[in-house]
C-alpha cells in the first residue's frame, strides 16, 4: 500500500474488529500496509510478503486471535493486533517464562501500524481501548507489548523522532527493563537478520 498525497477524508474513517471471510480476504492487504510502515525508524524492516501472509494468519486461526483495523471507506490505513501471550512464539514469550511469570496469564499486544497522514487524529488510541476490550472479554487482567530499542547513534535514526514512550505512559503503561526479548527481521541495507532488543511494556487493567 502507498500514501496517499490527496486530503484525507475522516468522515470516512473506521475502526473495528476484523475476523472471519474479511480478514481472510483482506490479508494482502494488511501484509503489504506492515510491509509500507515498518520500513520507517525505529524498525527498518525490509519485509517479506510470505511471512507476513503466515504470521498475520495465526490471529484467524488463533483462540484469542484479534485484529483492529482502521479504514478509510475501503482502503486499510492501519491495523493493531493481539492475542493471549501463552498463543505467541517461544522467542516473545521467553523473558516471562525467565522471569518465572505466569504467561497463561498475560494477553499480549503484537503491533499497532498506522499510515502517517492518519496519525495524531485519535486512532492510536482506539487501537489501545480496543485490545483492551479483547483481553477483558477474554478473561485477562494484565496487557503486554514490547518495542524495539535502538541506540540513539543509529546513522538512520531522524534526527526529529519522537519516541512514543510519552504516549503509553498515559495509558498506563510501565516499561520493564528487566523484560527483554530478542526478535530477529532484515534491515533495510543488510542481506541476513539481525536480533533486536525488545523491552516490554505492561498495564494491569482495572
Amino acid at each position: 500500500m502507498t500514501e496517499s498525497s490527496s486530503p484525507v477524508c475522516y468522515a470516512n474513517l473506521s475502526v473495528y474488529r476484523c475476523t472471519g471471510d474479511e480478514l481472510r480476504t483482506r490479508l494482502d492487504d494488511l501484509a503489504r500496509l506492515r510491509i509500507a510502515v515498518f520500513r520507517a525508524w525505529p524498525y527498518l524492516y525490509d519485509g517479506d510478503m510470505g511471512y507476513e501472509r503466515d504470521y498475520l494468519k495465526r490471529y484467524d486461526r488463533a483462540r484469542t486471535g484479534t485484529i483492529i483495523m482502521a479504514a478509510d471507506g475501503e482502503a486499510i490505513v492501519g491495523a493493531s493486533t493481539a492475542l493471549a501471550l501463552d498463543e505467541e512464539a517461544d522467542y516473545v514469550r521467553a523473558p516471562f517464562v525467565a522471569a518465572g511469570l505466569k504467561t497463561a496469564d498475560i494477553f499480549y499486544f503484537g503491533e499497532s501500524v498506522l499510515l502517517p497522514q492518519y496519525r495524531g487524529h485519535g486512532i492510536g488510541v482506539q487501537f489501545f481501548d480496543q485490545r483492551e476490550a479483547a483481553a477483558r472479554a477474554h478473561g485477562y487482567k494484565t496487557c503486554c507489548f514490547c518495542a524495539v530499542q535502538r541506540p540513539d547513534s543509529h546513522p538512520m535514526k531522524p534526527a526529529d523522532y519522537a519516541p512514543l514512550d510519552a504516549f503509553w505512559m498515559k495509558r498506563g503503561y510501565l516499561r520493564q527493563p528487566q523484560l527483554v526479548a530478542s526478535f530477529k527481521w532484515q534491515d533495510i541495507g543488510s542481506t541476513e537478520q539481525t536480533s533486536k532488543p525488545m523491552v516490554y511494556w505492561m498495564k494491569h487493567l482495572s
